[in-house]
């Protein structure tokens, strides 16, 4: 389940009881956004079983997640796990055991959020109670930006191994319970205090968790400047606005959710369930400050939306094709909207829903640009972008991916985006 939005996931068993039999499992849940996991167990009660595991939640915006259990009481297993919840921002993460009541195998854990952005994770146990020959960690919590980490036990409850690795430990962490005998700790990073080993960190990568070229300065803006283009495509499922005479009559509140499922056949505790009462909740949401908004569910409602915002002489623009995506491209002629002055506009973003949703808004001291989009080395044109700069982040969160992503705070900077594939904003005509 990758690149899902608001994801509510549950995997409750992979594999357990395997006998000789190598398991692997190469991605779970990774470039998600605003959701919640869950992997109840893997590999448990295997004998002689190789068990790999590359990701968990990578590149992941706001998750909350558990793992509940990894190897769990294995005989002469050699598991290995690559990497949990790298490159995240603001996750909330519960591994609760890797390697519980194991005998005689070999168990490694190579990353643990690494270069990720704040958040609160737990790690309850690692090899608890077991019987093994070689037991490593090679990194937890070496974060970019701090978040709080505690490890509860590490080694604990009677383990018994001769080697037992802990390479790096990151800062603003707590480690509760670790076995006396045999651990060796590399690094362990210390907040306010003398450190072994080191934290390095690099323009890259602190600024991992956001997509390279998802916000920009409007300085950049110019013809011939070279910039990253971020994946622009749509990935939300294909869906259709339904006619005005239809959508009116549907329900459309927190109050009639049960009214809603039932339309929908959303089971209880489902991800339709949770993706209808996501949607609502934010187009109820009350505006923030200086924002005018509403939710539109047919494209007779964005027209007045827009029309009543901005009056009549108004077009709607939006990024020509998906072309340049994740790569580099150049800037060529580049045209401002209302000669590149602060203008009103109205912008719609999609909202995951059964039938196609939209989120409008119009929020105050924007300007709208248009820019060719060329091929860095034939200088073709490849696509036509539309970008909107808001001069005023005075009341955006400290924590925003644009200030990450470009080194500063609120109301210090504009901030630029490109309008991504399906989503558009409406201004006035040239």
């Amino acid at each position: 389940m990758p690149r899902v939005n608001v994801p509510d996931l549950r995997f409750a068993s992979y594999d357990s009881d395997g006998n000789n039999h190598k398991l692997s499992f190469n991605s779970y849940v990774g470039d998600t956004n605003s959701g919640r996991e869950f992997f109840i167990s893997y590999a448990k009660n295997g004998n002689g079983v190789p068990a790999e595991f590359t990701t968990y939640g990578d590149t992941s915006n706001v998750i909350g997640s558990s793992f509940n259990g990894y190897g769990e009481s294995g005989n002469a297993a050699n598991d290995s796990f690559k990497a949990y919840s790298s490159n995240s921002n603001n996750p909330n993460n519960n591994f609760k055991n890797y390697g519980s009541g194991g005998n005689s195998g070999i168990d490694s854990f190579e990353s643990y959020r690494d270069a990720a952005n704040a958040g609160s994770d737990t790690f309850t146990s690692y090899a608890r109670g077991s019987n093994t020959g070689k037991v490593n960690f090679l990194n937890y919590g070496k974060s970019f930006n701090e978040g709080t980490e505690i490890f509860k036990g590490y080694g604990s409850q009677g383990a018994k191994f001769p080697s037992v690795g802990f390479k790096v430990y990151g800062v603003n962490n707590s480690f509760k319970e670790y076995s006396p005998k045999g651990v060796n700790f590399a690094g362990y990073t210390k907040k306010n205090g003398p450190t072994t080993g080191s934290l390095k960190t690099s323009g890259k990568t602190v600024n991992k968790w956001v997509e390279e070229g998802k916000f920009f300065r409007e300085s950049m803006l110019k013809e011939g400047t070279v910039m990253k283009m971020p994946d622009i495509r749509d990935k939300m499922p294909g869906r259709s606005f339904l006619p005005r005479s239809i959508s009116s009559k549907l329900p459309f509140s927190t109050k009639e959710l049960t009214e809603l499922k039932s339309i929908f056949h959303a089971q209880e505790n489902s991800t339709m369930e949770h993706v209808i009462g996501n949607t609502l909740a934010e187009c109820e949401r009350a505006p923030s400050l200086g924002e005018k908004k509403q939710c539109v569910a047919s494209m007779e409602d964005m027209i007045d939306f827009a029309v009543s915002i901005l009056g009549h002489n108004v077009v709607v623009r939006t990024t020509d094709n998906v072309a340049g995506s994740k790569g580099e491209v150049m800037i060529g002629k580049v045209k401002g909207i209302n000669g590149g002055r602060v203008t009103k506009s109205v912008s719609c973003h999609q909202s995951l829903y059964p039938y196609l949703l939209y989120y409008c808004h119009s929020v105050p001291k924007v300007k709208v640009y248009q820019a060719d989009i060329l091929n860095v080395d034939t200088k073709a044109k490849i696509n036509h972008g539309v970008a909107i700069c808001h001069v005023d982040t005075s009341s955006w969160s400290p924590g925003h991916g644009a200030f990450v992503a470009l080194g500063s705070g609120p109301g210090l900077i504009e901030v630029c985006h490109w309008i991504f594939e399906n989503d558009m904003t409406w201004a006035m005509a040239d």
